[in-house]
């Protein structure tokens, strides 16, 4: 068996081995505290060991709380997840969601209580991309009393798309700090070895038209998921955190708000090959800071890290756009500024 990166038994048995450390640290430390070479060495070694298990201890501690990383694969960037390419089509099929089961995502009491995780797979007609992700599905979805309605969305792009952030979300809603909210939990590289970083490339993947088209439509076909204008948000860290505000940007009338957890504002260029074609035109609309001082401005409010290269982002906002600085610490704040702007949202369209 597995122990979770943020499971409640890993920290409780961090905890044990930080105190029995701390203890054998204390018992042995009269036996080194003699003079001489080794003595030296053993109470520098002492003295690590201890450190190494309570700094251990504290970050295990503020991972859980935060959100940072929800799995081994997530922290050590291990990829298990499927993403095919196939050449699209102009067809009319419908866009396709295929619902794969249920999965055990450590949220307690039944779906009518905490919501329930899916694990499903977006066929894209438009882009021709084929990925996994997982969706979540809050608790009023399965709530008799909330069966007719429909429900804000958040793309959260991340490495690593399950553990800890459905069971930050289920937490928050069950204790009424957000609304009822669908989770789709998607990695935002939906090629095979290259990072397209969302980005139509020319003549090459359309990583753009899968988050901005095919996965929307999908996930509108499959669930309740509102359809207002901007009543979806964006989420995501590293590349995901690009594409959090790539989307927003590209598409307001979907995405009306988007929280960016890193300060990348042009797309990561290792091992993606050349995304542009050579065109400095398509190069310069995926800079989005340029895109926000020299194209017009969408009504959209977009949440980035304070300070560093994201002061000259803010500063090339204009007016109906709105860029905060994060105010808080990871995933857990970023839920809660998305909940307010697309409530904001969904107040000023009805």
């Amino acid at each position: 068996m597995t122990v979770g990166l943020t499971s409640s038994l890993f920290l409780t048995v961090l905890v044990i081995t930080a105190l029995a450390v701390v203890a054998l640290a204390l018992w042995l430390w009269p036996r080194a505290a003699k003079k001489g070479p080794l003595q030296w060495l053993g109470r520098l070694g002492l003295i690590a060991a201890t450190q190494i298990v309570i700094l251990g201890v504290i970050l295990v501690g503020v991972n859980k709380s935060m959100g940072f990383y929800s799995s081994w694969t997530d922290l050590f960037g291990a990829s298990t997840g499927k993403q095919v390419l196939t050449a699209g089509t102009a067809s009319t099929r419908p866009v396709a969601l295929t619902v794969k089961g249920v999965i055990n995502a450590g949220l307690p009491g039944g779906k009518a209580h905490s919501g329930e995780v899916q694990k499903v797979t977006f066929h894209g007609p438009s882009s021709g991309v084929t990925a996994d992700g997982f969706v979540y599905l809050p608790p009023q979805y399965f709530q008799k009393a909330h069966q007719s309605d429909r429900f804000p969305v958040v793309v959260a792009l991340s490495g690593q798309p399950n553990g800890a952030l459905p069971r930050t979300v289920a937490a928050d809603i069950v204790s009424n700090k957000i609304k009822p909210t669908i989770y789709v939990m998607v990695r935002p590289t939906v090629v095979p070895g290259r990072g397209v970083d969302c980005t139509n490339v020319p003549s090459g993947p359309q990583g753009l038209a899968f988050f901005n088209q095919d996965l929307p439509l999908a996930v509108a076909d499959q669930y309740r998921a509102s359809g207002a204008l901007g009543s979806w948000g964006t989420l995501g860290d590293a590349t995901g955190g690009y594409c959090a505000l790539k989307l927003p940007l590209t598409n307001p009338t979907r995405y009306g708000a988007g929280a960016s957890l890193s300060a990348d504002f042009t797309p990561r260029t290792g091992g993606t090959g050349d995304l542009y074609a050579g065109n400095t035109e398509v190069k310069n609309e995926n800079d989005l800071t340029w895109r926000l001082a020299h194209m017009p401005a969408p009504p959209v409010s977009l949440l980035v890290p304070g300070g560093g290269s994201s002061t000259q982002f803010q500063q090339s906002a204009k007016a109906p756009s709105h860029v905060d600085a994060q105010n808080g610490t990871g995933y857990p704040a970023a839920i809660r500024w998305l909940d307010q702007k697309l409530a904001l949202t969904a107040a000023q369209q009805g």
